[in-house]
């Protein structure tokens, strides 16, 4: 199998914080080991099933990607959607490592490259805490425009906690974080339902599940 890799003209918005490289090491290095566990935890959060459409936005180098794909099977599909031109290269190497087919492109949560109502569900990890608050409005407007009636969206984020010690603590800090509440309201406001929500189980992280309307729930 192949994977694809399409990059959006211009720039797109939003924050790229690090290389692809030293993102890899970051993310070990905060979950201390426990990455893999982590991702399939956001992978039972999201409700993955067998022949689903999924978008990572934010996809960075595409573990959860990878991860998703694995999940949904070579029935389902998996989008990646990153604002690194770096990142996606790197999501591209791996997907090429692992022989399967994931479609990753360089674009802005503002505007996704995808047809109305094409995703089933939508995967938001660690990264809308990095996105100034008129970005996240528009990004989840967004992603309501892409998600199928009774699709799914799943945000993953940092909470407000005391920031950890030591070396961890250092190469965390410059990330911000987005209270509970305020991702209840976000995605609320851009006519999500919030179906499940709470702690991840791993420092401050928390997550949201909701859902986009049926089609009879909007008449």
């Amino acid at each position: 199998m192949t994977n694809t890799i399409q990059q959006a003209s211009g720039t797109p918005r939003g924050i790229v914080l690090h290389s692809a490289h030293f993102y890899d090491f970051l993310v070990r290095l905060v979950t201390l080991g426990r990455e893999a566990a982590l991702r399939e935890k956001m992978i039972d959060l999201g409700r993955l099933k067998p022949g689903e459409t999924v978008l990572d936005v934010g996809c960075g180098t595409g573990t959860l990607a990878i991860a998703a794909k694995r999940r949904v099977g070579a029935s389902g599909e998996v989008h990646g959607i990153d604002a690194s031109p770096e990142m996606i290269a790197g999501a591209g190497r791996k997907t090429r490592k692992a022989g399967l087919a994931v479609e990753f492109r360089n674009a802005s949560i503002e505007a996704l490259p995808l047809q109305d109502g094409q995703i089933d569900v939508v995967l938001s990890t660690l990264m809308l805490h990095h996105l100034p608050r008129q970005v996240r409005e528009n990004g989840l407007r967004e992603i309501r425009r892409v998600l199928k009636p009774g699709g799914r969206v799943l945000i993953v984020d940092f909470g407000q906690s005391e920031r950890p010690k030591g070396l961890i603590g250092h190469l965390h800090h410059g990330h911000g974080h987005v209270a509970p509440a305020q991702v209840a309201a976000l995605l609320n406001s851009s006519g999500l339902n919030v179906i499940e929500s709470g702690p991840v189980g791993f420092r401050d992280a928390h997550f949201a599940l909701a859902v986009s309307p049926a089609a009879t729930d909007e008449k």
